[in-house]
C-alpha cells in the first residue's frame, strides 16, 4: 500500500460521513497520473501555494490601501488567516482538512488591485458585475500556467467560485470556508481599523461585544466554538442564532464605518482613475500587454484580455505600469 492509499484509507475511517473522500473525488478536466505520497486534495493545495497568482496576493490590497505600516493585512494575510479559521473548523468537525485548506488558500486569487475598489470599477467599465470568486475560477481554470490552469480537482474549483455571498458550495469544505472568510475580515479589519484610527473599542456595538467578545482573540474564539458547536454532527455549516445575528450587526457596522465610510473617497478616486486609464489605455494598445494575455486579446476579445491583465496586478504593479505610460520622462538638461 502506498502512502497515498494508507492516507485515503484513513479518511473513510477517522472522517466524518459528511466530509469529501479524496478518492471519491470527481476529478480533474484533463487526467493526471496518481502521486505515491499525497492524495489529491493535498496536491491541490500545493498546486496553488506554488503558482504565481498566490505570490502576488501579498501585494494587493485588503482594505487598507498602500499602508506604511507593518501590520495592516493584505489580501495575503487575510488569506493565511482564513486557512487557519477553515481549518480548525474544519478538523473539530472531522473534515477533510486538505480539501479545506486548498479552498481557502484559493479563494481569493482573482481579486484585483486595490481591493473591492478594483472590482468596482472593473464592474462600470465592463457594463457588467466582476466577481472575484469568479476571477479566482479563471485564474485557476485558465490563466495559470500560461492558459493551462492548474488543473484542480471539481471540489477544490466548486469551493473557490461558491466562497462569497449568494453562492453555496457543494461541499462542507467549501461552505466551511465561506464562513471562515466572513469570520476573517469582520475581525481583522476592526483590528485594522483600529490600528489607523477609524475606530476605536468604545465605538464598537455593546450589544455584538457582548454575545462575542471584547477582544480581537476572543470574538475569533467565540465564532469558531459557536459554529463547532452548532455545526457538529449536522451536514451544514452553522452559527447558532444569537452569535449569527451578532455577526451580522458587526459586519453591518463595518460597511458604515468603514467600507463606505467618508474617509476613503479621495483615494477610491485615485484607485478608480489608475484602473481606468489602464483599461482605456489597453483597449487601445492590446498588443502592449504581456504575450500570455495578447494570446487571450487574439481568441476571445479585449475586454476579456485586459480584465484577466488588471485585475491579475498587484496595487505596486499597477501604479508602476500607469506610471511608465502617463507621466512623461523628466527631460535631459543640456
Amino acid at each position: 500500500m502506498s502512502i497515498r492509499e494508507y492516507l485515503e484509507q484513513q479518511e473513510y475511517e477517522l472522517l466524518s460521513e459528511f466530509a469529501s473522500k479524496s478518492a471519491s473525488t470527481k476529478g480533474r478536466d484533463k487526467p493526471i497520473s496518481s502521486d505515491n505520497t499525497r492524495t489529491e486534495y493535498q496536491r491541490d493545495r500545493d498546486r496553488i501555494l506554488h503558482c504565481k497568482s498566490f505570490r502576488r496576493l501579498q501585494f494587493k490590497t485588503q482594505v487598507f490601501l498602500s499602508p506604511e505600516g507593518d501590520h495592516y493585512r493584505t489580501r495575503l494575510t487575510h488569506t493565511l488567516e482564513v486557512s487557519q479559521i477553515a481549518r480548525s473548523i474544519s478538523r473539530a468537525l472531522r473534515l477533510n482538512e486538505d480539501l479545506t485548506e486548498a479552498i481557502a488558500l484559493g479563494h481569493d486569487l482573482g481579486h484585483t488591485p486595490f481591493g473591492h475598489i478594483g472590482e468596482r470599477t472593473l464592474s462600470r467599465l465592463l457594463n457588467k458585475n466582476f466577481s472575484h470568486n469568479e476571477q479566482s475560477l479563471r485564474v485557476v481554470e485558465v490563466l495559470e500556467y500560461y492558459g493551462d490552469g492548474l488543473n484542480l480537482t471539481w471540489e477544490t474549483r466548486d469551493g473557490i467560485l461558491n466562497h462569497s455571498s449568494g453562492g453555496r458550495a457543494a461541499t462542507m469544505e467549501g461552505r466551511c470556508v465561506a464562513l471562515a472568510d466572513r469570520i476573517a475580515y469582520i475581525n481583522h479589519d476592526i483590528d485594522d481599523s483600529i490600528r489607523a484610527g477609524i475606530l476605536t473599542e468604545d465605538d464598537l456595538p455593546k450589544n455584538c461585544i457582548a454575545v462575542l467578545g471584547n477582544s480581537h482573540g476572543d470574538r475569533i474564539d467565540t465564532m469558531i466554538k459557536d459554529t463547532v458547536q452548532n455545526s457538529f454532527g449536522k451536514p451544514e455549516i452553522l452559527m447558532s442564532p444569537r452569535v449569527q445575528k451578532a455577526t451580522d450587526s458587526l459586519r453591518d457596522f463595518l460597511f458604515s464605518r468603514v467600507y463606505q465610510d467618508d474617509w476613503r473617497t479621495e483615494e477610491e478616486k485615485k484607485c478608480d482613475f489608475v484602473i481606468e486609464n489602464l483599461f482605456k489605455y489597453f483597449i487601445n494598445h492590446p498588443y502592449e500587454m504581456p504575450e500570455e494575455y495578447k494570446k487571450i486579446f487574439q481568441n476571445e476579445g479585449a475586454q476579456r484580455a485586459i480584465t484577466d491583465y488588471i485585475s491579475s496586478m498587484t496595487d505596486r504593479f499597477a501604479m508602476r505600469t500607469f506610471r511608465r505610460i502617463f507621466e512623461p520622462d523628466p527631460f535631459n538638461v543640456i
